[in-house]
């Protein structure tokens, strides 16, 4: 069956649109403690990132779920892979996390986790959309849920993301800046690393609102390069609205992206003899990635473009880690989702171990020139169909001569036509992206 609410990371859009209204979002909440209600605990938790949307959103999924019978926590701003891990050791049987991750503060969303921390499983999406087409009926007075706060929930997670650094290391010495894009995590990683032995110097801890992801945290990135520069620190770290995001920066400001952070997680576990298996990357990530990775003989695949699909594709592997450029990292023996904090705990574990600078541990990948060029076209036009676009990149194809890659898509969520080259000389590949890109427009 097709889905008509949900999508490949729960509801999305703009507040006070259609989908992302309190009138759905109560009923959403209703049609998913209908399901969930009759299992187990009949509790679910809720959490929310720091964008204004999330007090109404919050309000109405409780409204919603205690209607149906069901218990509720709520948890406040928390970084989504801390829903996943509290939903865990509740023993709840859902967790649901009120976020539009790294998008603007006028978008919002409802994703859910199921009791294990990982996404629902299929039948239960279809489940609750089956209950969205029904009339909502409350339960009686004494079947109502109860909606509790829990106060602690924010140092439980600190302490989870501390434990997975080992006990006898220590993060002292080293001067670290973290933006946390005025997101869900500006209360949890400055207390982290600080505990963790770090001279912390924050920004983006500031949320207001609207201010989430504006020109700030793991999207926007010039300000911590500039702020380590400045700072004379030996790194930054950078996070996303709701913490499931991380990029890197080294003291010289020069960024590390998600797919160098997924090499050096895997050289580390590689080197420890912890590596199970390979690495699944996406048809994003970089052609360097895949290059470094064969010299460590370390196996790499391609998922599609979006951690659902890493996470898909680990699970039928049995592999553990993975990721996207993005900064969506996946390690299956530390978390069950994507973790900002603890992918980027993980590199600095391997920094200790190795007693190298973040400088001097990525010099093992070196990333290819890659151009991405995003081109609008008209809705029901289907530009990729065109014979001219198809000769242009066969064109390109071949001039590259299998020292590149070429890779076209359709964006899931906007009308664009995304045109990503890759090769080795810088000028060369935005030539060739623009040349397709022109094509693509003529066409659209």
């Amino acid at each position: 069956m097709s889905r008509k609410y949900f999508g490949t990371d729960g509801v999305r859009g703009k507040v006070g649109e259609f989908p992302i209204t309190p009138e759905f979002a109560m009923k959403l909440g209703w049609a998913a403690g209908r399901v969930l209600s009759k299992r187990g605990t009949r509790k679910v938790l809720i959490g929310k990132d720091t964008r204004i949307s999330g007090y109404l959103l919050e309000t109405a999924l409780e409204a919603g779920l205690v209607a149906a019978g069901i218990d509720v926590r709520l948890l406040g701003p928390m970084p989504t892979p801390a829903v996943a891990y509290l939903t865990r050791t509740f023993r709840a049987e859902a967790g649901i996390v009120i976020s539009a991750s790294h998008n603007p503060y006028y978008d919002n969303g409802i994703k859910f986790f199921s009791a294990d921390g990982t996404k629902l499983a299929d039948d239960v999406e279809l489940a609750i959309e089956n209950e969205l087409e029904q009339s909502m009926v409350c339960v009686s007075s004494e079947q109502l849920g109860k909606a509790v706060r829990v106060d602690d929930a924010a140092g439980r997670y600190i302490e989870f993301c501390k434990s997975h650094m080992p006990n006898h290391m220590s993060l002292k010495g080293l001067k670290i800046v973290l933006d946390c894009a005025h997101g869900a995590t500006y209360h949890i990683a400055p207390s982290v690393f600080r505990e963790l032995g770090a001279d912390v110097t924050a920004i983006g801890i500031q949320p207001d609102g609207l201010n989430i992801n504006a020109e700030c945290g793991a999207t926007h990135t010039v300000l911590l390069q500039q702020t380590v520069v400045e700072q004379q620190a030996d790194l930054g770290i950078a996070y996303d609205g709701d913490g499931d995001r991380v990029m890197m920066v080294d003291h010289t400001g020069r960024l590390i992206d998600g797919d160098e952070i997924v090499y050096l997680i895997a050289r580390a576990a590689q080197k420890q003899k912890r590596l199970k298996g390979g690495v699944v990357g996406t048809l994003m990530s970089n052609m360097g990635l895949e290059l470094a990775l064969a010299e460590l003989n370390i196996p790499f695949v391609r998922s599609q473009v979006g951690d659902r699909y890493v996470m898909e594709l680990l699970r039928e592997k049995n592999w553990r880690i993975g990721g996207e450029n993005s900064g969506h990292v996946l390690n299956l023996d530390h978390t069950c989702t994507g973790d900002g904090i603890i992918a980027s705990l993980q590199v600095l574990t391997a920094m200790i171990q190795e007693k190298q600078s973040l400088a001097e541990i990525s010099q093992g990948m070196t990333k290819l020139p890659q151009i991405l060029v995003n081109v609008k076209f008209e809705k029901g036009s289907a530009p990729l169909e065109k014979q001219n676009v198809k000769q242009a990149i066969s064109d390109v194809e071949a001039r590259l001569a299998g020292k590149g890659r070429v890779l076209i898509r359709k964006s899931g969520t906007e009308p664009l036509i995304r045109v990503m080259v890759e090769g080795e000389q810088f000028a060369e590949v935005e030539a060739y992206a623009h040349e397709i890109a022109n094509a693509v427009k003529i066409a659209s």
